[in-house]
């Protein structure tokens, strides 16, 4: 059973999902991959209230770790991938190459972990945000480079605005 609520956040506003009272999703407007809005299920925020909670915690610059349960619905390696986005710290980048490696795959398989990245559902409390080209290029996010910037930055302390 699923349901869905919707936030206003710095980037934009954020239509949480969850599946069976667990968060399985985090969607900006126009993200790409967006799943179609009929598959949200209803409204209803009681159960992604800890969710909000800490999404506005974050964006007070109040918590740099979430710890709200979560679900992932994928391809075996693309949870694998999503997991790992996980230990990716507060403030810290990593290539895809690198995310590759800590994986155990070879750097050729940079390119699909940069697929899986894209396709992350939970973003911003799944940080695939954190991921950058291999010369530190802003290369390709679901949500926008705009807002890939605005969180990196965000992270390391600057006090730019979205938009």
């Amino acid at each position: 059973m699923r349901c869905h609520t919707v936030m206003d956040s710095p980037v934009g506003q954020l239509t949480l999902v969850a599946t069976d009272g667990v968060l399985s999703g985090v969607y900006m407007e126009r993200q790409r991959y967006l799943p179609s809005q009929e598959t949200f299920g209803h409204r209803d925020p009681e159960p992604l209230g800890q969710a909000v909670e800490q999404l506005n915690e974050y964006f007070a610059g109040e918590r740099t770790e979430f710890d709200v349960p979560i679900t992932f619905h994928g391809t075996d390696f693309q949870r694998t991938v999503w997991q790992a986005l996980c230990d990716i710290r507060y403030g810290e980048t990593i290539s895809y190459g690198e995310l590759a490696l800590r994986l155990g795959k070879t750097l050729t398989a940079s390119r699909a972990v940069g697929l899986a990245n894209g396709k992350n559902p939970i973003s911003i409390i799944v940080p695939c945000h954190r991921v950058v080209g291999s010369t530190g290029d802003l290369t390709g996010y679901g949500g926008g480079i705009e807002r890939k910037r605005f969180l990196l930055d965000f992270e390391r302390g600057d006090t730019l605005s979205y938009n």
